[in-house]
């Protein structure tokens, strides 16, 4: 099957999202289905950071809530761009996986409890001694995903369109309507504050790209 081109489904995305700011409340339901396909990786590349969730939730459910939560979200916020709807896609499936870490991963909780690499947590070689290319641990992601929404607006968008998103640097460039020195100077800036917040290096080649 062809990949959709990524310009063209955003260009209906703003034809439903300018029906939506002109009071058609039905546009909502019409907006998450066009984009499901994206809103469903991005879930996907998000929840792939959480192993040990995993054991306790399924990407569906996860996608779901998430989507309940942005679809609560579109009358309040009202997204005005395809940029902005996707900003607000991200954010809302971060705060899904926070509170699910919150849920199943607090000190009162079985998931807390539950130590999944056959190691313990103290013992070197553990899940929390083992760092990769990217965050390997609960903690690591969550604070990750914390930081990310730390990072300036401008820098938060290239990180969701590249990262999460997966787009390329071209596509980004053109849904932001920058250039692309002007998107790899953020996306470089983004990676700095990022890679630093993580006093060891620990994210390292996540950015890679």
């Amino acid at each position: 099957m062809p990949k959709t081109n990524t310009v063209d489904s955003d260009t209906r995305l703003q034809s439903l999202i300018e029906q939506s700011l002109n009071g058609d409340p039905a546009t909502h339901a019409a907006l998450l289905q066009h984009a499901c396909d994206r809103l469903l990786r991005l879930t996907r590349k998000m929840f792939h950071g959480y192993p040990q969730l995993r054991r306790w939730e399924q990407t569906d459910d996860v996608f779901q809530n998430a989507m309940l939560r942005l679809h609560r979200a579109l009358p309040v916020v009202r997204p005005e761009s395809a940029r902005h709807f996707f900003n607000m896609a991200a954010q809302q499936v971060r705060w899904e996986l926070l509170d699910l870490v919150k849920h199943h991963f607090g000190p009162e909780c079985n998931g807390a409890r539950h130590h999944t690499d056959g190691l313990p947590p103290d013992e070197k070689g553990g899940v929390l001694h083992e760092k990769a290319a990217e965050p390997d641990d609960l903690s690591s992601w969550a604070e990750f995903h914390r930081l990310v929404e730390k990072l300036p607006l401008e820098e938060q968008e290239v990180v969701n369109l590249l990262y999460y998103q997966g787009l390329t640097q071209n596509e980004a460039a053109r849904l932001l309507e920058i250039s692309g020195r002007t998107l790899k100077r953020r996306w470089q800036s983004a990676r700095i504050k990022l890679y630093e917040s993580f006093h060891n290096g620990d994210l390292g080649r996540v950015w890679n790209a």
